[in-house]
């Protein structure tokens, strides 16, 4: 068996890598460790709620541009509805609240009415903004025509060149005097960085005025929607998804990647599986890639990558919410409050290591969009913050609930002091930390923004392509460009359009790796009037014990109103015979509806067994 590319990992860059080539016409096995696809691109559910693990906004969707084109090629225009969202965010204050609206113009008025001594500073922003977008979207690809045009660089890409030698900081320390102009433009640096003294300008700028052009969107019903629409895009183009699988290994031979070792998550002690291919995408974070390959290649790439810091992590605390929050003072989508002791920039960093009572927050109201994340007359909700793996990894059980539950309750007051009486309509709150990143997704440190973007590290001087090996990629936020939603789906793109030029394949055939994870309906029953079971057949190797788990994952699910298409439940079954079985509550959800309406023969994936 040999597929043409196999990428290891399911996050954004190495789905849309996968549709591409699949879309290409190539032979792709995806390989992802958790039981879903898409990363930091997931949701869960709890209760009546959806919850949204990374999208809060995401820039460049404007018509006609990359990310369009690249959505209409993979057809998930027409499958996954964005929704612009009003503004992109509200400074909250206690004097007024600034507004930072969508538009050029726009924009330059709201900014230049409340700062006018500062016109002159802010019109040289915007235009420093516009054009890092413009020139970066239309330089060369081809590093010859890049060469070429090298000594007219400066002339023909002006605020490339400007951007590429300031940091946030610096630039804005040389050209605005006014500090609290300086932290309204900054106040969303957590969704790019932690330090505006160490965050390329480069790297601010270029989705900052994505999101001025074609405003910010949200995914209506949670990002999850676009990693399954990816992963389904590959297997209806013959390619292969495998969830709950690890890789471990890296082939190589005669300084080529031959192929891919990989094991089951759930059945650890289960022989490693061996796959031959022409090629391989690290869509893992870089550094994790080292432990998969052999020397001299494992030794090369530490080297390389150095002492390059991680970006920072996240602190994110969600949201359900028995009513709307109109009417509590709540007037924005994404309102910023800023801590009490930041009065400059130079503030800003200090107070994400400081005391939680002051630390700046965002937090998003989904409802002021139709979100599809909370029944209509509830609203779901998430307070968002720069955070550090190292205030967490070292805890105990006991002791990271307690921190988590001491941290929900400062957050809990605080917003409830910013917006009276919210407390009280709170049915959900729950909250992850960069362990639960890091967990989650394997980025080390909790990085959700790959290797962080210094002018060490930024724009062509990240990590892209094949450096390493010929026929090994790399494409994740720890790769060109970079991170979030836009940096991650672009960097895909670009590594399938690559290896595409590089012609490093040979022909397949139609030949797939069989899942026998994938299982058949065989019965269906009422227990009694308030549960369903299910019958299934037995993975082959699946043993369980009395009180396991095992998640089960609907193929084909037909409802998917507010609800995802699996379950951790327990297993019925005892562990004996060739079948298992699962009880449903009839509880009116979707995913009940879906197990409802099942016929015989149709497919569920089943993971585990867990505890």
């Amino acid at each position: 068996m040999r597929y043409n590319t196999i990428i290891i990992g399911g996050g954004l860059a190495g789905l849309t890598a996968g549709a591409t080539l699949s879309k290409f016409g190539k032979k792709v096995l995806l390989l992802e460790q958790h039981y879903k696809p898409g990363g930091c691109a997931t949701t869960f559910k709890r209760r009546d709620f959806i919850i949204e693990v990374g999208l809060h906004e995401m820039s460049g969707l404007v018509e006609g541009g990359t990310i369009r084109n690249i959505f209409k090629m993979l057809e998930v225009d027409n499958n996954v509805e964005f929704l612009k969202v009003p503004e992109f965010y509200g400074v909250l204050s206690d004097k007024e609240d600034f507004v930072f609206p969508h538009g050029f113009e726009a924009a330059t008025k709201a900014l230049v009415d409340k700062y006018p001594e500062e016109e002159k500073a802010i019109k040289k922003f915007m235009k420093l903004l516009a054009g890092i977008r413009h020139e970066a979207l239309n330089l060369p690809r081809s590093p010859l025509k890049r060469k070429l045009i090298y000594p007219l660089f400066p002339l023909l890409y002006p605020n490339l060149v400007t951007a590429t030698k300031h940091t946030v900081g610096s630039w804005m320390d040389k050209h605005i005097k006014n500090e609290e102009l300086k932290l309204d433009l900054t106040a969303h640096v957590a969704y790019w960085g932690d330090d505006p003294y160490t965050l390329s300008m480069f790297y601010f700028g270029l989705p900052f005025a994505g999101f001025i052009e074609s405003g910010g969107h949200f995914i209506k019903g949670g990002s999850q929607k676009l990693s399954d629409h990816l992963a389904s895009f590959i297997e209806k183009h013959g390619g292969t998804v495998l969830l709950g699988k690890k890789a471990e290994k890296i082939i190589t031979k005669n300084g080529r990647a031959t192929g891919v070792v990989f094991r089951d998550v759930f059945h650890k002690e289960e022989d490693p599986v061996t796959i031959s291919c022409d090629n391989v995408v690290a869509n893992a974070a870089i550094p994790t890639v080292p432990a998969l390959l052999d020397e001299p290649y494992a030794s090369t790439l530490k080297q390389k990558i150095g002492s390059h810091p991680a970006s920072t992590s996240l602190l994110c605390m969600y949201f359900g919410f028995n009513q709307k929050l109109d009417q509590f003072g709540v007037k924005y989508y994404s309102n910023f409050i800023q801590g009490e002791d930041v009065k400059t920039l130079k503030d800003v960093h200090p107070n994400q290591l400081g005391d939680w009572n002051k630390r700046s927050f965002i937090f998003v109201d989904y409802e002021k969009v139709d979100a599809g994340l909370a029944p209509p007359d509830k609203a779901a909700g998430v307070i968002c913050t720069v955070d550090y793996l190292k205030y967490w990894e070292n805890l105990s059980d006991e002791e990271y609930k307690a921190k988590k539950e001491e941290v929900a309750q400062i957050l809990l007051r605080r917003l409830e002091e910013k917006f009276p009486g919210i407390g009280e309509t709170i049915e959900y709150y729950e909250i992850s930390t960069p362990k639960t990143i890091k967990r989650f997704t394997a980025n080390p440190g909790g990085a959700v923004y790959g290797f962080a973007q210094t002018l060490e590290l930024t724009a062509s001087k990240r990590f892209r392509n094949n450096f390493l090996i010929p026929n090994l990629y790399f494409a994740s936020a720890w790769a060109f460009p970079g991170g979030g939603f836009e940096g991650s789906v672009t960097g895909g793109f670009l590594a399938a359009l690559q290896m595409n030029k590089d012609k490093i394949w040979t022909d397949t055939d139609t030949e797939k790796y069989s899942d026998d994870r994938v299982v058949k309906l065989k019965s269906l029953k009422n227990v009694d009037k308030n549960t369903l079971e299910l019958t299934f057949e037995k993975p082959e190797g699946f043993t369980n014990e009395k009180g396991q788990y095992a998640i089960l994952d609907l193929k084909d699910p037909k409802v998917t109103e507010l609800d995802l298409p699996y379950r951790w439940l327990p297993l019925a079954s005892n562990g004996e015979g060739k079948q298992l079985r699962f009880q449903i509550k009839k509880d009116g959800s979707s995913f009940y509806k879906s197990c409802e309406s099942m016929e015989i023969g149709e497919e569920a994936v089943v993971f585990g067994p867990v505890y």
